[in-house]
């Protein structure tokens, strides 16, 4: 049996096409990457761009706390595609209200 300790799951919601690019994303990550480059990162922030189907990959480091993934997001999407209307993600404690606040 699993258990759940946490927020109750919420009802799916049909997500609508988006009609520009960067209007609408999923956001998420991969952890546990072998650490490399000269800043030995071991995760990489996804972002997804749902109009044009296109990947971004921001290579961080898993440990990184809300500010420093603010500060990407704001330094990798925002300024150079604007703000997002719609962000699509997990739960994550990262996407929490510390992350926007920073942000």
């Amino acid at each position: 049996m699993a258990y759940h300790n946490g927020k109750k799951d919420g009802l799916l919601q049909h997500i609508e096409e988006p009609k520009h690019p960067w209007e609408t994303i999923n956001m998420d990550w991969v952890t546990g990457l072998v650490p490399g480059g000269k800043e030995n990162f071991n995760a990489c922030l996804i972002i997804f761009d749902r109009f044009r189907k296109h990947m971004r990959c921001l290579p961080c480091h898993k440990e990184e706390p809300a500010m420093d993934t603010a500060l990407l997001f704001w330094n990798n999407i925002i300024s150079t595609c604007g703000a997002p209307k719609i962000i699509i993600s997990d739960r994550d404690p990262k996407f929490t209200s510390e992350f926007w606040t920073n942000l």
